[in-house]
């Protein structure tokens, strides 16, 4: 069996409504602070993405409505589910991709949380919101590939 190596990418999760909501412009990867508990119920991918974001503070970058559920192991030290995370980012990556929020009208989403050896890493999207024609042609854009797959794998029988 192999190990699993220092460099090696396990995700843990995805977050596809941000993908389906948002056009993905440029991706970051930030380390996120946690407590005790909350790396043992993420590494049980017991959290959930619904309607988080990225506020860039003076101090940082913050994660905000990120829900990470209490360990179920957990005693009266469990952590908080719904409290303000920090995302931990280079000054330089924080400085530019403030420059461009606060210019351009972009959002910064988080798209993908992940195992990276025994750290737990955090994707961040640089996203511009779509329009209702643009998710309407990535829902018909969907069903042609599902058809299309569909259709390989009749004709292979």
């Amino acid at each position: 069996m192999a190990k699993f190596g220092k460099d090696d990418v396990k995700v843990l999760q995805t977050n596809r409504k941000a993908y389906f909501n948002y056009e993905m412009v440029e991706d970051l990867e930030c380390g996120i602070a946690l407590t005790g508990t909350e790396v043992k119920s993420v590494r049980e991918s017991r959290f959930s993405f619904s309607d988080s974001y990225v506020k860039i503070d003076p101090d940082g970058l913050k994660l905000i409505s990120f829900t990470i559920q209490p360990y179920t192991h957990g005693n009266i030290h469990n952590h908080k589910s719904d409290r303000i995370r920090r995302l931990l980012a280079k000054k330089q990556e924080i400085k530019k991709w403030r420059r461009k929020v606060d210019e351009k009208g972009f959002t910064l989403v988080p798209t993908k949380v992940y195992l990276r050896g025994n750290l737990i890493k955090m994707q961040v999207s640089l996203a511009r919101g779509k329009q209702l024609h643009d998710k309407r042609a990535s829902l018909k854009e969907r069903d042609m590939d599902r058809d299309a797959r569909r259709e390989m794998k009749l004709s292979n029988y």
